[in-house]
């Protein structure tokens, strides 16, 4: 070597042991010369080939490839002189050595040194141009000319920047600034990259997924061929039984959809696994560094640039690992993203092709949690997985390095860490037991507030406030119980966390020092280990979690993977191209079952349908009419035969199918909108006078599953997407059972009929309305499944079979039906109106005003697209308004008659006033308290490390150092000490967190009980569910854990920088800077990640709405042949998601490489400060502050993400806030002013001057009223609808309060009164009959007031004392939610028998209207007649036949009074009640 360089090659005296280091020129010109040139050949063949295959086009000319390519001719120039330099000596006979031509020529031929001026010269402008070219080839290049153009309007920035950029995630900066600047909207987001979307990655997986399938195909194929083998040579076994024998020897594999996944998304995968391999590589150098930096310290005459050169390399490592680290994470991420898109997507594509049997199989609830838990969970699991083998190595790393450091004894330690996870699991497991304890009372508990909200009219009107309020609170006292079990595990679990680290140490050097007395425990053994410790600590606590989490995958995956197995319907089971001439249909000796094992519902069917002709299928329920519309659709199994249908079919089922879409786009359904034709087909299924009543005309949102639509409105809009979609055969599966008759009689004749608009077309008819038969072509008639009968009308007739009987059974019914019919639907708008308890009286027979139907209707659809579930605190709840902009709003509606006020969003951060307000809930001495236990903690835990530190510089003395006893003595005690601090705080937190709990809901449920019946008619019922939910659920659990952390590495980072400075004081100069820097990044991330997070959950939950709405229409979109663009619907949805889910990982991973960057500051000047003040220090200290050093960016990372959840989180303290502090009612009692015991005595009413308005704002429901009533008197309140007769009992229990005058009772003004004091002593008899989940008992006498015989004796006097008593519970008889359980006639009995129990001297009846019969109406009449004889009573009457004898008639009409006389008088004065009485036949 000496020869070929001139001179030696390494020289440890020249390079290592000096102030002013230097390599040699040897090792100079050929080791860092050649390295390089090497790598560029070694890589070039690679590049070329490349260049060959990628086809990018030509290489733009832009100003950075100009000055690139001038840079790269210099140095290319520079190295060549080098060479001819060399020549030129050589020449002169100089002879230089052999290196210095072949490295000038090795570099100069790949791109382009030294005792002579020449050559020191060249050697700085090679080494500057070298610089300015990296520099150069950090900046992006332009796309080369001809490449592909993205069209895209709003790209990816990442597509676009350079190498470094990525890197650091720089190119995200520009989108934090915005976000910090103004809240993130969709339009600010992103598209996604080409390799995210939907279609790209569904796609690849499906194709996987077939393939996989494909081969397991084969696979059974190869068996079956054997098979026939092993027939023929054993033809007397007979066949089945060789099949059997083959069978059981070879069990097929099924398809595995793990290897799907793996094949689409490991090679991604396995990138970011690679780099987590070299992290975990890396996160080792460090703690040997810290053993050579201590060393150093120690070695008094070692060179100062050592030292410089170890922290230079601490910083080196540790910014290399966060790059490589974040890189890893990414990689995760996105392939957890990606997984969540490809699984959603294959699972929504399956459920369009699924077999009805297999979706039978499971529910539509199970399906959609399929694509939200379980795709979710894969989601979860992609972050960890590689901890599978990560943490195994890094264990194993550890245990390595601290075996060479103190041998054997690190064995103690390890089995004290191995101790703790059995411990831990213990835990974990008791905890999980307990939430589901919790859930089990929070389910209970929403639930019955959910009804509480729901009857809470009713419960004013009772004065039941306090005996539900109770039951409430009960309920919460439970959960709140299992709560603090659950917060003493907790805390426990956090002292284990902590302790662990600082125990194992302990143990270690306990035993380390005890072994052997000559085994010396100093600075560079102590805490390099420590610095192990810690990385051991996390591996160890992730082992347990990953593993469980694979485990919870592994059975979503089996439950994926089951759904994705099912049978599919075969596409060619109804054939579509041959068919005989002149017919649509034909069916020749079909079977068709539901499933292959069940037995089949339509047996040797033969059908033959000329074109044009209307066919009507009748028969018996269940004997197979929609199975028959199903076969033709080709939805059931066809056992045997053939089926052809030729021509596009359009669908109407028998349950209308309505999409959450404008009323518009049900009917179009994806057609192109053609204004004309869309008007005749609005006219002919009569849905004209519906869209005058819809609030937007056809732009109404209609709410899921057509919620805000009666049933024969959906039936008309399913009619009219068919009748719109103008394809050649109509399947219509009983269109006319869910409107009135004389709807059904125009819709038969303007569509269906033969001169209706489909002539002409074929059309099939399910029916049950005879009245239609005799105008359709030809009749079939189903028995038990088989065709008994086919013909025309009149040849039915004459035959005289079934058909014939069928006419007879239902032609008795027939006019019957007819009446029945309009009262049915009349009856589901009014129910429907009165849950929504509006209280414009809608429940005349008249027909209902618009107004009060359009106000009911504006509810709804708010309320629907509100959603219940909000998945996110503060969606933006205004999707009603914002789907169509382009429509002109529609001229009739004034916009500030809005029922629903739409709810406010907080946007921003959050008021420090929350957080004072949380505190308070706490209480301020608990919240101190915790503080000062924290510090306490830390002072503990850095007194522990200091002694530590002192120890390993007392000094060794003959090879041993003294009194190690008092040394493990004190360190155990303050750590311990530290310990036990931990267990005290986290315990008062976790107690202080339930304080607030508990005083927050109190206080809301206070509030809402005592809020005025106005703010429930505007605020709808989710929202408020919503606060005793999700934001109460948030204070439960979410917000004091978040807590927990935040202190924890708030103190943890203030600790480090307590030592850092207090061993070298001038660190205190950059801690400044770094603060600022930090403080920015903080900011930035926060603003942007939150409302990054808002927008995510806004977008997530239209994923899973429009999935389980696919479900229950799949044989819908399935007959309009839609499936491709619903599948393209869906994708777009999920793309939506992802497009704000994306940013939303990169801002993480930003503000990791930002934050983790403050973190290697701290190291590198915590090191470099121990360099420079190496004189004044012990090794103790320095290792002290840079093994605290290198922990701190761990919790300066957490820090950041546990002030965002936090500022996230406690916006919940906020809206519950914001709901216990609405204006409350007048007190229920006052003292002073209870009236007598016995009041109201006489029962005389009298109003006077009395004037009403539901809320300020709106007009006068009652005008100047004033009128007397005698005590007992029985007087009926008539008026039509909106007249204020319901007003007026409404003002009596004061649910409204006066504007003006007075009601006196007994001569007591009620206005002076507490409120239950007043409601107590009336008694009422409801309009809708509302009953509560619970005992019978409860329902009659929740406050326990009464002896059962009394209660018995109510029941028997209202006619229910067979029913109860026939019941095996009796009293106890369990009602469920609403009583559905109970018939609607029996829940009116209910509410009779309160009043019965009640029974004071004024009744107030607000009869019931369509929904009773009027049996039940007879039995109310004559026992209130009966047992109420001398008490007032005011019947709102709707029937007037009720009414002809009470002592006089209150004539209501628009809020003042018209009439008020005995019935008689009226009459015979022919006014307003003569001709009432006169339409109901009774003057």
């Amino acid at each position: 070597m000496e020869v070929f360089c001139g001179s030696r090659f390494w020289d440890s005296n020249l390079s290592i042991h000096t102030d002013n280091p230097d390599l040699t020129p040897c090792f100079q010109n050929t080791i860092l010369a050649w390295i390089p040139s090497i790598y560029l050949w070694t890589a070039l063949p690679f590049y070329l080939l490349y260049l060959k295959h990628s086809r990018r086009g030509y290489i733009v000319l832009s100003v950075l490839s100009r000055f690139k390519t001038l840079f790269g001719v210099l140095l290319w120039c520079v190295s060549w002189a080098d060479l001819f330099y060399s020549f030129h000596e050589l020449l002169q006979s100089r002879m230089p050595p052999p290196v210095y031509f072949v490295t000038p020529l090795v570099v100069g031929i790949t791109m382009g040194h030294v005792n002579e001026r020449f050559r020191f010269a060249t050697f700085y402008i090679y080494f500057a141009l070298i610089i300015i070219e990296l520099i150069l080839s950090c900046f992006k290049e332009k796309p080369p000319f001809f490449s592909p153009v993205n069209t895209d309007p709003n790209p990816s920035p990442e597509l676009t920047s350079g190498f470094l950029s990525r890197l650091t995630f720089w190119w995200f900066t520009s989108t934090a600034i915005l976000g910090y600047k103004r809240p993130l909207e969709d339009k600010d987001l992103w598209s996604l990259n080409e390799d995210d979307t939907s279609k790209s990655i569904v796609q690849q997986l499906s194709k996987e997924w077939d393939k996989e399938k494909a081969e397991c195909k084969q696979k059974e194929d190869v068996t079956y061929r054997k098979k026939s083998n092993h027939v023929l040579n054993h033809v007397g076994d007979g066949p089945e039984e060789a099949e059997v024998l083959i069978r059981d020897k070879k069990q097929n594999r099924k398809p595995s959809f793990l290897k799907a996944l793996l094949r689409t998304f490991g090679p991604y995968f396995l990138i970011g696994s690679f780099f987590k391999l070299i992290q975990d590589l890396l996160s080792f150098v460090n703690p040997q560094l810290l053993s050579v930096l201590i060393s150093f310290i120690k070695n008094k005459d070692a060179p100062a640039w050592w030292g410089f050169l170890i922290a230079a390399l601490m910083f080196t490592c540790a910014v290399l690992q966060t790059l490589i680290l974040h890189q890893h994470f990414q990689y995760c991420f996105v392939t957890g993203m990606r997984l969540r898109t490809g699984i959603t997507g294959v699972i929504y594509r399956k459920s369009l092709v699924i077999t009805n049997s297999a979706k039978r199989s499971s529910t539509v609830g199970e399906i959609v949690n399929l694509m939200s838990v379980d795709a979710q969970r894969f989601m979860d699991l992609m972050t960890f997985l590689n901890m599978l083998w990560s943490a195994p190595l890094q264990i194993f790393l550890a245990l390595y390095f601290l075996w060479q450091a103190l041998g054997p004894s690190v064995l103690a330690g390890v089995a004290v860490m191995v101790l703790l996870i059995p411990f831990n699991s213990a835990i974990a497991m008791k905890t999980r037991a307990f939430q589901v304890e919790q859930m089990r009372y929070k389910d209970s508990r929403i639930k019955l507030m959910n009804e509480i909200l729901g009857g809470i009219k009713v419960l004013k009107l009772y004065a039941w406030e306090p005996s539900f309020s109770e039951k409430v609170l009960e309920i919460r006292r439970n959960e709140l119980r299992v709560l603090k079990k659950s917060a003493y595990l907790n805390s426990l679990s956090t002292f284990a966390w902590i302790s662990a680290p600082f125990l194992v140490a302990l143990t270690t050097f306990a035993v380390y020092v005890s072994v052997d007395e000559n085994n010396i425990l100093d600075a560079e053994k102590a805490f390099v280990s420590l610095s192990l410790f810690n990385i051991l600590k996390f591996p160890l606590n992730m082992l347990p979690q990953v593993i469980s989490n694979i485990a919870q995958t592994s059975v979503s995956l089996k439950r994926i993977q089951q759904f994705l197995s099912h049978d599919e319907l075969d596409p060619n089971c109804v054939e579509t191209k041959v068919i005989a001439p002149g017919y649509t249909i034909s069916v020749k000796n079909a079977t068709f079952s539901w499933g292959k094992d069940l037995k089949p519902s339509l047996k040797d069917i033969n059908l033959l349908v000329p074109s044009g002709a209307l066919v009507a299928i009748v028969g018996h329920v269940g004997c197979g009419k929609s199975s028959l519309v199903s076969a033709l659709l080709g939805e059931m199994e066809k056992l045997e035969g053939e089926v052809a249908v030729k021509g596009s079919v359009a669908y109407v089922p028998q349950q209308a199918w309505i999409q959450n879409a404008t009323l518009k786009d049900n009917i179009l359904f994806g057609q192109a909108p053609n204004e004309q034709k869309y008007q005749n087909v609005l006219e002919a299924c009569a849905l004209k006078t519906d869209l005058e009543v819809l609030p937007g005309g056809d732009q109404t949102e209609i709410g899921e599953k057509g919620i805000n639509l009666s049933g024969g409105q959906r039936q008309r809009v399913s009619l009219a997407r068919a009748v719109f979609s103008n394809s050649d055969i109509y399947l219509l599966d009983d269109p006319l059972s869910a409107v009135d008759s004389h709807v059904a009689k125009h819709i038969f004749d303007k569509v269906i009929g033969p001169d209706g608009v489909l002539k002409g077309k074929t059309r099939i008819l399910v029916t049950h309305g005879i009245g239609f038969l005799p105008q359709v072509d030809h009749i079939i008639v189903l028995v038990d499944g088989k065709i008994s009968e086919m013909g025309s009308y009149q040849d039915l007739l004459k035959q005289n079979k079934a058909f014939a009987e069928f006419l007879r059974n239902y032609a008795l019914d027939e006019d019957i039906e007819e009446d029945e019919l309009t009262m049915v639907e009349e009856e589901e708008v009014l129910l429907a109106e009165d849950t929504l308890s509006i209280h414009t009286d809608l429940a005349d027979n008249e027909p209902v005003t618009n107004e009060a139907r359009k106000q009911f209707l504006r509810q709804l659809s708010v309320i629907s697209s509100e959603g219940g579930e909000c998945p996110n605190k503060m969606s933006t709840k205004r999707r009603v308004c914002e789907k169509k902009p382009a429509e002109p709003p529609l001229p009739r509606k004034n916009p500030n008659e809005k029922l629903i006020q739409a709810e406010t969003t907080e946007t921003g951060t959050v008021k420090l006033t929350v957080f004072w307000q949380y505190m308070k809930a706490v209480s301020p001495v608990i919240s101190l308290a915790i503080c000062f236990l924290y510090c306490c903690q830390n002072a503990a835990s850095i007194g522990a490390n200091v002694w530590l530190s002192d120890w390993t510089n007392e000094p060794v003395i003959n090879g041993t150092q003294h009194n190690t006893s008092m040394r493990i003595g004190v360190y155990a005690a303050l750590g311990l000490l530290q310990g036990l601090i931990v267990l005290v705080s986290s315990f008062t937190l976790a107690m202080g967190g339930i304080n607030a709990a508990r005083t927050l809901h109190t206080a809301l449920l206070e509030n809402k009980f005592r809020t005025p019946q106005s703010f429930y008619d505007t605020t709808p019922t989710g929202r408020i569910i919503n606060r005793f939910s999700k934001d109460i659920y948030v204070i439960d659990e979410v917000i004091p854990p978040t807590i927990l952390m935040f202190l924890g590495t708030f103190f943890t980072s203030l600790s480090t920088m307590i030592v850092i400075i207090a061993s070298t004081p001038l660190f205190a100069v950059v801690i400044v800077p770094l603060a600022i820097l930090y403080f920015f990044v903080q900011r930035f991330y926060v603003a942007t990640s939150r409302q990054l997070k808002r927008l995510e959950s806004v977008s997530r939950s239209p994923i899973y709405s429009h999935f389980s709405e696919t479900i229950s229409g799949a044989s819908v979109i399935r007959a309009y042949r839609r499936e491709k663009s619903f599948v393209d619907i869906s994708d777009l949805k999920v793309d939506e998601n992802q497009k704000s889910y994306y940013p939303g990982i990169v801002s993480n991973r930003w503000l990791g490489i930002r934050v983790e960057f403050v973190g290697n500051c701290i190291v590198l000047f915590a090191a470099l400060f121990a360099v420079i003040g190496k004189n004044s220090l012990n090794a103790g200290l320095v290792g002290l502050s840079v093994s605290y050093a290198l922990q701190v960016t761990l919790s300066l990372n957490w820090m950041v993400r546990m002030t965002s959840d936090l500022e996230t989180n406690i916006v919940a303290v906020e809206r519950i806030k914001e709901y216990s502090e609405t204006e409350t009612e007048a007190p229920w009692i006052i003292e002073d002013k209870s009236p007598p015991e016995d009041w109201p005595s006489k029962g005389e009413l009298e109003f006077v001057n009395y004037s009403v308005r539901y809320r300020k704002g709106l007009d006068l429901v009652l005008k100047d009223l004033n009128l007397q009533v005698h005590g007992g008197e029985k007087i009926g309140i008539v008026g039509r609808t909106g007249a204020g007769k319901s007003s007026m009992t409404l003002c009596l229990f004061r649910i409204l309060e006066a504007a003006k005058g007075e009601i006196k009772i007994d001569g007591v003004r009620i206005s002076e009164i507490g409120l239950h004091d007043l409601r107590s002593r009336l008694t009422i008899i409801p309009q809708d009959p509302v009953l509560f989940s619970g005992t019978l008992r409860m329902n009659l006498d929740p406050f326990n007031k009464y002896s059962d015989e009394e209660i018995w004796k109510a029941l028997e006097l209202s006619h229910l004392k067979r029913f109860v008593s026939s019941q095996p519970s009796m009293l106890e008889y369990e009602c469920s939610e609403g009583g559905e359980n109970l018939s609607v006639g029996q829940r009116q009995l209910v509410c009779l028998a309160r009043a019965l129990l009640r029974k004071t001297r004024i009744l107030i009846l607000d009869e019931a209207t369509a929904a009773i019969d009027l049996e039940t109406d007879d039995l109310i009449q004559m026992t209130i007649r009966t047992q109420f004889e001398d008490c007032t009573v005011l019947t709102i009457a709707h029937r007037l036949n009720t009414i002809m004898d009470y002592t006089r008639i209150l004539v209501l009409d628009n809020g003042t009074i018209a009439e008020f006389d005995t019935p008689a008088n009226l009459i015979a004065s022919k006014g307003i009640f003569y001709s009432m009485a006169k339409d109901a036949g009774l003057a």
